[in-house]
């Protein structure tokens, strides 16, 4: 019997007080899993969750704080007993209603506003929020420092390897024409970050109280009648707001036709109408961006093996595409003080 028909679906259902029509499997990863659950009530998503009791529960107090401030989750469906989840075996399952309507889509100006905004009315919303002292968080506030230089150096190693080896791959060969590019690239972030803006915003939401979606994308936003729903708020860490800025950038920016300062220069000015930040803030951003986390992530990926289903041609070419993302964008990114500079003006 595969591992998805073993799951306790009934089970769980049956903590709820409404009749089960039908149940449809969207996907599943053995540590986690999502249903559609069909009801007279309406339709559910039922969500088995990877992380622990305590880390859930610091999730929904999350999700809890930012639904009082205004952001449009998806409404978590209470037990017979009133609990926010069931747990079987130690695992734990979420059900909340299902939202219908449309991914949001980075092409339209105004739906491109709409994101933008919401991520900023998002990351305002976070304010006041407190960990409770029993929970487990998932948190990554201060560790840019440590985990930057912690890949950069693996990657450094694998470099020096290729390079004692003569590259003797076509992915070896490649990463030793494209790593030295990046590896300055990062130090030069790694150096900024050690300088006093860095510090200084970590002080700031330490007090203030910072919570990061980590993917907030127009995959996990739901557009209807003019309302964003924000979805799978599994991965949600106290974290500055700085990177969810940097990665909702990176996928406009891959994806729109003609990547452009004009484009970053419209995100910016979105985001700093809802929530304004200071211009030693920008600048973490900008050093965010300048990371060359496409790259070193794709080339780890490869060294590590992370997608077992991966053709070694599959892989070099998603190298090859970063490398080629990332230099692009560079172009870009380099002139962002000057684009936020004429906001302080």
């Amino acid at each position: 019997m595969s591992p998805i028909n073993q799951e306790p679906i009934n089970e769980v259902l049956a903590h709820y007080n409404f009749e089960v029509l039908d149940v449809i499997n969207e996907n599943y990863k053995e540590k986690k899993g999502v249903w559609w659950i069909k009801t007279p009530v309406g339709d559910k998503i039922l969500k088995k969750v990877s992380c622990s009791e305590q880390t859930l529960k610091f999730l929904l107090s999350a999700v809890n704080h930012l639904t009082k401030n205004g952001i449009l989750i998806p409404t978590v469906n209470r037990t017979n007993a009133g609990s926010d989840y069931v747990i079987i075996n130690d695992v734990c399952f979420t059900l909340t209603d299902a939202i219908h309507g449309n991914n949001p889509s980075y092409d339209s100006p105004k739906e491109l506003e709409i994101v933008v905004k919401e991520l900023a009315k998002f990351h305002k919303a976070s304010a006041g929020f407190s960990i409770l002292d029993d929970l487990k968080p998932k948190e990554h506030l201060g560790t840019w420092i440590e985990g930057y230089t912690k890949l950069l150096e693996e990657m450094n190693e694998i470099y020096k390897e290729e390079v004692q080896s003569g590259g003797n791959t076509p992915i070896g060969e490649m990463v030793i024409a494209e790593f030295p590019y990046f590896f300055d690239r990062a130090q030069q972030v790694i150096d900024f970050l050690k300088g006093q803006e860095y510090k200084n915003w970590i002080d700031k939401m330490s007090e203030i109280g910072c919570l990061c979606h980590q993917d907030f994308a127009a995959g996990n936003l739901i557009l209807t009648s003019w309302e964003l729903y924000v979805i799978d708020t599994d991965s949600i860490t106290y974290e500055l707001p700085a990177r969810d800025i940097r990665k909702l950038i990176n996928k406009i920016m891959k994806k729109a036709e003609k990547p452009s300062a004009e484009l970053l220069k419209t995100i910016i000015e979105h985001y700093q109408s809802v929530n304004p930040l200071t211009f030693a803030e920008w600048e973490v951003v900008k050093h965010d961006l300048m990371f060359p986390h496409l790259f070193l992530g794709a080339m780890s990926k490869y060294y590590d093996q992370k997608e077992p289903t991966w053709t070694t041609e599959k892989y070099m070419l998603k190298i090859r595409e970063m490398a080629e993302v990332e230099k692009a964008m560079a172009a870009i990114y380099d002139n962002f003080s000057s684009i936020i500079s004429n906001m302080f003006e």
